[in-house]
């Protein structure tokens, strides 16, 4: 289990988050909806060690991350796939999934892992050899998920996965997602596209401006109108 207790994270004098917190179990989907600029971005980053929290603590199993390095992190079971995809546009597509495959605490089932990947992104076979900067948007986005989850993680971190992606790309990214729980995978999912991520989610937690000001289960955020009047105001 992924716990957040009063997570607070600012950059000099501007708060970004504000006494977050959150719990991912296995198999489950947490949604994190709010505009631009509510904190979401900033809670993945603290959580996987990108930045440095204020304060609060953030454990997995129990074990505290804080003062961890992102690399360590990666090693006890979270990834993060980040907003823009961050994949080396000068490096093939297989040279980008070898290196999801460092953090893997068993390297021997590297090569199986890769083919299952390969065989849930046909698209990624079908390029393996071409350099990820020619990849289209979507294909991206694909070879990104798909090298986070070659770390094995029990975690992962989705910063707005469907950002600038066409429907039918869009789709399929909230395909993998409802798979992945279904696989025993936690994930904590940054969306701007509230009520996509709402509806796929177990449980939301909204932000506003750093600080939690609705959460719920799908069932119970689908039926609450303060989720649409958060928005709108």
């Amino acid at each position: 289990m992924l716990e957040v207790r009063d997570l607070h994270v600012s950059y000099g004098s501007i708060a970004a988050v504000k006494g977050l917190s959150l719990t991912v179990s296995p198999g489950e989907v947490v949604a994190l909806v709010g505009a631009n600029g509510a904190g979401k971005s900033s809670t993945l980053a603290a959580i996987a060690g990108v930045v440095a929290p204020a304060s609060g603590s953030v454990e997995l199993d129990g074990v505290a991350l804080g003062g961890r390095t992102p690399e360590w992190i990666a090693r006890q079971g979270i990834s993060l796939v980040p907003e823009g995809r961050d994949v080396f546009a000068s490096l093939t597509v297989a040279e980008n999934l070898h290196l999801g495959t460092i953090a893997r605490a068993d390297r021997d089932s590297a090569a199986e892992a890769t083919d299952r990947l390969l065989a849930r992104f046909p698209v990624l076979d079908r390029y393996r050899d071409t350099p990820a900067g020619k990849l289209s948007g979507g294909e991206q986005q694909q070879l990104a998920i798909a090298r986070a989850l070659l770390s094995a993680p029990g975690i992962l971190l989705l910063d707005e996965p469907s950002l600038g992606l066409a429907p039918k790309m869009v789709d399929l990214v909230f395909e993998v997602v409802a798979e992945l729980r279904e696989e025993g995978v936690g994930v904590l999912l940054v969306e701007q596209n509230a009520l996509r991520a709402v509806a796929v989610a177990d449980r939301s937690y909204v932000l506003r401006r750093g600080e939690l000001v609705l959460a719920g289960t799908r069932e119970e955020l689908s039926q609450d109108g303060q989720l649409a009047d958060l928005y709108l105001s």
